[in-house]
C-alpha cells in the first residue's frame, strides 16, 4: 500500500521517509510508531501534523496500515503502567529512555512518572547461568572461585545490568554489578534507528530543527555508552569518593581492585536500605535536616568547584546506611562542568534561588548558541514572567530544578539552544529537591544555596590558585607587560611615518564629525586652561610693582582666567551631557 502510493495513504515527507527504510530496520521502525501513536495525545497530534507538516498519522502502523489522529475508541486509553511495559518488552534502550523520562515532570504527567519510575530498578532480571557465563568471561575464574559466596537472585535488576550480593575469600561483603550479555550491540542497532528517525524530523520540520532531536540523541548515546563501561564507572567511585572525603555523611563505596572490567563490576556493599523505602518513624529517627544540608552542600561543591558530579540521584540511587548516613550509589551517568561554565551555572543558581527574572534571561543568553530566529525580547520576557510567578508562590516554594528545566524548555522555543550542562544540572536539582523533602519536608533548597555560595566561591577561588589559573594570569599580564614598549614603539614609528590608519564604520557620519568636534574642543580648552595655569605659576616668581592681593599682577589675571575657563568648561560638559541624556529618553 506504501509502495503504491494508493488513495488510502497520501504521500507525504512521512510516507517518503518510511519507503526509504532499511528492511533490516523496518519492524523496530513500525514498532516505534505503533509506540507514539499509542500514546500521542491527539490534539499533539493534530497540532504537530498542522503546523509541522509531517505528524503521528503520517507514519504506519506495525500492520502497514496509516495512523489516523482521529479519536481512540472508547476503553483503549492505555494505562501509564502500560507504557512502562511497553518500554521493557522493547529492549534495555528504551528502558534507559523512561528512566530518563521519570525524572523528567517537566515533560510528563505525574502519573506517568510514577509508573516509570519502577524502570530504575525494578526491570526483569537474566538468567543466573548468562550471569556465570559474564563473570568467567570477564574475570577469566568461575563464581565459586572469585568469591566465597555469591547470591543467584539479583538485589536489584535495571535496564543495563543487574545487582547481586556477594562476598570475597577474605570475608568482606561486596556487591557485584553484572552487565547484560550482548546489550552494547542491541543499543548500537537501537540507536541506528533512534538517530535515522531523529535526522529525518530535524530535516523535514521545524519542530525538529528547533529542538534539535539529533543533537540531544547523541548526547544520550554517548551517557549510555560511558555507563556501559564499568571501569570508567569504577574511576569516577574513586574520583567522587576523594571529592567528598570531607564530607562525614556522605558515603561513596569504592570498587575492588582486580575485581572490575568492562563488564563487571565489584565494590563495597552499603549497610542499608533505600531512601524510598524508609517509613515515616525510621524517618523520625534520621537526623533529616542534617543530612539534607550536606547532601545539597556536597552536590554544590561537585556541581561549581570539583567540575564533576554524579548526575543521577534518584531516590533509588540514594541509600540511608545504618549508622544514619547516605551513601550515593550508581556512578555510570555524572556530569563535567569546565571553569567558565561553573561561574555561568553559579550565576543562574544565585539569580533563580533570589527571583531575579532579568538575570537569569542575560546569563541563559550570554551561555547559549543563538539561532537566526531568536528573539532577545520575547525570550527575557517569557523568563521573568516565569521567575517573577515563582517568586510570587513563595522563594521557600521555588524549586530549583524545575525552574531550570524551564528555562531551558523556553530558550528551546525561542531558538536558543542551552548547554547540555544547564539541563543535566536541572535534572539533577530536581531529583536533589525531592531527595531533601523525603529527609526534611520543611528543607528550603533556595537558602541552602545562599547559605553555601560564599564558602563556594572562596573554594573556587582557591582551586584556581593551587591549580595554576591564577598564576597563568600572571604570567601571561608579565608577558604583556614585556611586550608593551615594543608594541608602543611601533605605534609611534606609524604615526611618525603617517602609517597609522583608523577605520571606522559608523551609521552616521555627521554625528560621529560633529561628536570628534566637541572633544577637540574640549581637549583644547584644556590645554589653553593648563597653559595659564602653568604660566600663572612661573610669573609668581617675577617681581613687579604692580601687585594684587600682594602677588605679581599678572599671575592673579592668569589665574582668575584659567578658574573662569575652567568653570564655564565644566558648566557646558555637564549641560551639554544633561540635554544629549535627555534626547535619549525622548
Amino acid at each position: 500500500m506504501i509502495a503504491g502510493r494508493s488513495a488510502a495513504v497520501p504521500f507525504s515527507p512521512g510516507t517518503e521517509f518510511f519507503m526509504k527504510l532499511p528492511a533490516l530496520h523496518l519492524k523496530r521502525y513500525r514498532q516505534i510508531a505503533s509506540l507514539l501513536w499509542k500514546y500521542g495525545r491527539t490534539d499533539l497530534a493534530q497540532q504537530m501534523s498542522a503546523e509541522e507538516g509531517f505528524g503521528i498519522d503520517e507514519l504506519p502502523s506495525a500492520e502497514g496500515q496509516p495512523l489516523t489522529a482521529g479519536p481512540k475508541p472508547a476503553g483503549e486509553t492505555p494505562l501509564p503502567e502500560q507504557l512502562a511495559d511497553d518500554l521493557e518488552a522493547m529492549g534495555p534502550t528504551y528502558v534507559k529512555l523512561g528512566q530518563v523520562l521519570a525524572g523528567r515532570p517537566d515533560l510528563l504527567p505525574e502519573a506517568y512518572l510514577k509508573a516509570l519510575a519502577r524502570l530504575q530498578d525494578k526491570v526483569k532480571p537474566f538468567s543466573y547461568a548468562e550471569v556465570e557465563e559474564v563473570v568467567l568471561t570477564e574475570l577469566g575464574v568461575r563464581i565459586s572461585k572469585a568469591f566465597s559466596r555469591f547470591d543467584p537472585e539479583p538485589m536489584a535488576a535495571a535496564s543495563l545490568g543487574q545487582v547481586h550480593r556477594a562476598a570475597l575469600r577474605d570475608g568482606r561483603a561486596v556487591v557485584v554489578k553484572v552487565q547484560r550479555p550482548n546489550i552494547r550491540q542491541q543499543i548500537a542497532e537501537d540507536f541506528d534507528v533512534l538517530e535515522q528517525i531523529a535526522g529525518f524530523l530535524d530535516s523535514h520540520t521545524a519542530f525538529g530543527r528547533r529542538h534539535r532531536f539529533l543533537v540531544t540523541l547523541q548526547e544520550f548515546r554517548l551517557t549510555i555508552q560511558q555507563e556501559l563501561n564499568y571501569e570508567r564507572e569504577a574511576h569516577n567511585l574513586i574520583a567522587l569518593g576523594k571529592n567528598l572525603k570531607e564530607f562525614k555523611l556522605i558515603q561513596v563505596p569504592q570498587p575492588v581492585p582486580d575485581f572490575y572490567t568492562r563488564s563487571i563490576l565489584t565494590m563495597e556493599e552499603v549497610q542499608g536500605q533505600k531512601i524510598t523505602a524508609l517509613g515515616p518513624l525510621a524517618r523520625r529517627d534520621l537526623q533529616g535536616a542534617a543530612l539534607a544540608e550536606e547532601l545539597f552542600k556536597a552536590y554544590l561543591q561537585q556541581v561549581l568547584v570539583d567540575g564533576m558530579f554524579h548526575a543521577d540521584p534518584h531516590p533509588g540511587n540514594v541509600f540511608v546506611t545504618n549508622d544514619g548516613r547516605l551513601a550515593l550509589i550508581d556512578l555510570g551517568m555524572v556530569g563535567h562542568t569546565a571553569p567558565v561554565m561553573q561561574e555561568n551555572l553559579l550565576k543562574i543558581l544565585l539569580a533563580i534561588s533570589e527571583g531575579n527574572g532579568e538575570t537569569v534571561a542575560e546569563i541563559a543568553i550570554r551561555m547559549s548558541e543563538k539561532l537566526d530566529e531568536f528573539a532577545a525580547p520575547e525570550f527575557r520576557r517569557r523568563i521573568a514572567q516565569l521567575v517573577a510567578l515563582r517568586r510570587d508562590q513563595g522563594l521557600e516554594q521555588l524549586n530549583v530544578g524545575r525552574s531550570l528545566l524551564e528555562v531551558s524548555g523556553i530558550a528551546q522555543e525561542n531558538s536558543l539552544i542551552v548547554p547540555s550542562e544547564l539541563v543535566l544540572l536541572g535534572k539533577t536539582m530536581l531529583q536533589l529537591d525531592e531527595i531533601g523533602r523525603i529527609l526534611d519536608p520543611t528543607f528550603d533548597t533556595n537558602a541552602s544555596i545562599r547559605r553555601h555560595v560564599a564558602a563556594l566561591m572562596t573554594r573556587q577561588m582557591r582551586k584556581d590558585i593551587t591549580q595554576g589559573s591564577i598564576f597563568g594570569s600572571i604570567l601571561e599580564l608579565k608577558e604583556f607587560a614585556v611586550g608593551l614598549p615594543s608594541r608602543l614603539n611601533r605605534i609611534m614609528d606609524a604615526v611618525t611615518n603617517s602609517e597609522l590608519e583608523v577605520k571606522v564604520k559608523s551609521t552616521d557620519a555627521k554625528m560621529m564629525m560633529d561628536g570628534m568636534q566637541k572633544i577637540a574642543n574640549r581637549i583644547t580648552m584644556g590645554i589653553v586652561l593648563a597653559g595659564l595655569i602653568v604660566g600663572a605659576s612661573l610669573l609668581m616668581r617675577v617681581e613687579t610693582r604692580f601687585r594684587l592681593f600682594g602677588f605679581p599682577a599678572l599671575a592673579i589675571f592668569c589665574f582668575l582666567a584659567a578658574a573662569s575657563g575652567s568653570f564655564w568648561l565644566v558648566i557646558s560638559i555637564f549641560v551639554s551631557d544633561y540635554r544629549s541624556h535627555k534626547d535619549l529618553r525622548h
